[in-house]
């Protein structure tokens, strides 16, 4: 049970990749019993285009109608030039491109340190880099699995960053 500081994580995401594995854009890693879960495993998922639509429909349904993301004029003449999407909604599409095979992934847990680091505007993609930064047995059935997620756009850039804590049966 060993627990990656943060310098830690942001070193290995300039290094050449060594230790750990990395698992194909399919639900590998994440349909690996939780004994097979080791820090340092390594993911990287399918991308996922933010539409105007996809902004419009989260704000209607957070209530979150800040015209940063919701009015194209005011938007416009704002520090960003141009609507941005909801950090949250960032957030969402990353956990919704996880591949969580309901057989192995009981739950989101926790949701914790995450930071907003660039804007996700109309039209860009974002995937995740994530890696497995923790394990705890809780029981006989079931384990939790931290990761740190590092959700970048099209361009490589860093939007956010996030740890999430998964329940895991054991």
């Amino acid at each position: 049970m060993t627990r990656a500081t943060l310098a830690e994580l942001e070193a290995r995401a300039t290094a050449p990749k060594s230790g750990g594995t990395e698992a194909r854009p399919g639900p590998d890693l994440f349909a690996r019993p939780f004994a097979e879960i080791s820090v340092g495993d390594r993911f990287t998922t399918g991308g996922r285009a933010v539409s105007e639509g996809d902004i419009l429909h989260f704000a209607a349904l957070t209530g979150d109608r800040h015209p940063q993301h919701t009015d194209p004029e005011w938007a416009a003449g704002s520090r960003f030039g141009e609507q941005i999407a909801h950090g949250l909604l960032v957030l969402s599409f990353a956990v919704g491109l996880l591949p969580l095979d309901p057989d192995r992934i009981v739950a989101l847990r926790r949701v914790g340190d995450a930071v907003f680091k660039q804007p996700v505007t109309i039209g860009d993609t974002v995937h995740v880099v994530g890696e497995i930064v923790d394990t705890r047995e809780v029981d006989a059935e079931q384990g939790l699995v931290e990761a740190c997620l590092r959700i970048l756009n099209d361009s490589g850039r860093l939007a956010v960053r996030a740890n999430v804590e998964l329940v895991w049966r054991t």
